[in-house]
C-alpha cells in the first residue's frame, strides 16, 4: 500500500499530465478546422487530375517513345512505396496505421517476388521500417521544419521521387497515407502513382468522354513532360494535406481521451488517498483512547 506521501505526489503528476494533454487537444482542435479545408479543397483537383491523365495514359499506345511516367517501363519488377507521416507523436493510431498499411503493401509485393523500397517523408515511420526492412529505406525528406504543407515541399519530393524512378531501376511508385474522413476516422490508403494506375480511368474515366479523342496544344510532348511530373505533385501535396488535417483529428481524439482518463485516474487516486487518511486518523484516535483508558 503507497503513502499518504507517495499518494500525493501520484496525484499531482496525473494533474500535471492532465493539464498537458488538455493543451494539446485544444491546440489541436484549434487547428483541425484549417488543415480539414485544405485537405478538402484539394480534394476535388487532385482527382480531377488524375481523371485527366488516366484517360491520357489510356489513348497512348505503350512505345519506346511514350512517356515513362504516363505507361510504365514495361515491367513490374521492381516497386517503391512512399510512407508519409508526421514528424510528432501523441496522436494516437495515426502513424502506425499508415506503416501497418505501407508495410501489408510491401508484404504482398514481396511475396509474389517484387523487390521493393521504401521512400519516407516524415520521422514517425522510420523506425518500424528500418526494423522489418533495414536495407528498404533508399532516402528520408525531411519535413521537421515544414508546419503547413506546401506545394513547394510536395514539388520538391516529387522531382526527387521522379529522378530516382528515372535513374534508379524503379517500375512502379506508390503513396502511403491517410486519408481525413472524419476527427474520428483516418482511414489508410495506398495509391499508386507511378505510372497511373489502369483501375483509376476504370472508376473515374467512364464514359464518352474517356473515348474521346485528344488534340494537343501546342505540342503533346511539351504538354506531358508538364502535366505529368505535376500530377505526381499534386498527389504527394493533396496527401500532406491528407496527412495534416488526420494527425490533428487524430491527435484532438487521443488527447481527448487522454484528459478523460487522468480525470478518472485523479478521482480513484483520491478516494485511496482519502481511506488512507481516515484509515490513519482512526488509528490515532483508538492509540489516544487507549491510552487514555489506560491511565
Amino acid at each position: 500500500m503507497a503513502s499518504l506521501k507517495a499518494l500525493k505526489i501520484r496525484i499531482g503528476s496525473v494533474k500535471s499530465t492532465q493539464k498537458i494533454t488538455k493543451a494539446l487537444n485544444m491546440v489541436a482542435a484549434s487547428k483541425l478546422r484549417r488543415a480539414q479545408q485544405s485537405a478538402m479543397a484539394a480534394r476535388p483537383y487532385s482527382e480531377r487530375m488524375t481523371e485527366v491523365v488516366s484517360s491520357l495514359a489510356a489513348k497512348i499506345t505503350p512505345g519506346p517513345q511514350s512517356p515513362k511516367l504516363l505507361v510504365g517501363t514495361g515491367k513490374d519488377d521492381t516497386h517503391l512505396i512512399i510512407v508519409a507521416t508526421s514528424d510528432r507523436g501523441l496522436a494516437g493510431a495515426f502513424n502506425t496505421n499508415i506503416v501497418r498499411a505501407a508495410r501489408k503493401k510491401a508484404d504482398d509485393l514481396v511475396s509474389q517476388g517484387k523487390t521493393v523500397f521504401f521512400y519516407i517523408v516524415g520521422r514517425k515511420g522510420r523506425p518500424v521500417l528500418q526494423r522489418f526492412y533495414p536495407k528498404g529505406i533508399i532516402a528520408q525528406f525531411d519535413t521537421s521544419e515544414i508546419k503547413n504543407p506546401s506545394y513547394a515541399d510536395a514539388q520538391a519530393i516529387a522531382k526527387d521521387i521522379i529522378d530516382r524512378y528515372v535513374t534508379d531501376g524503379i517500375d512502379v511508385v506508390h503513396l502511403a497515407y491517410a486519408t481525413f474522413r472524419s476527427t474520428l476516422v483516418q482511414e489508410p490508403t495506398v495509391d499508386q502513382i507511378i505510372p497511373v494506375a489502369p483501375a483509376a480511368m476504370e472508376e473515374k474515366g467512364t464514359g464518352p468522354a474517356s473515348l474521346a479523342a485528344v488534340e494537343y496544344e501546342p505540342d503533346e510532348e511539351d504538354i506531358l513532360n508538364d502535366l505529368i511530373p505535376r500530377n505526381v505533385a499534386v498527389q504527394i501535396y493533396r496527401a500532406m494535406l491528407e496527412n495534416h488535417a488526420g494527425f490533428y483529428g487524430s491527435q484532438m481524439t487521443a488527447m481527448d481521451n487522454a484528459t478523460r482518463n487522468a480525470g478518472d485516474m485523479i478521482k480513484k487516486l483520491g478516494i485511496i488517498y482519502n481511506r488512507q487518511r481516515q484509515a490513519a486518523i482512526t488509528t490515532e484516535l483508538i492509540e489516544i483512547i487507549s491510552g487514555a483508558e489506560a491511565l
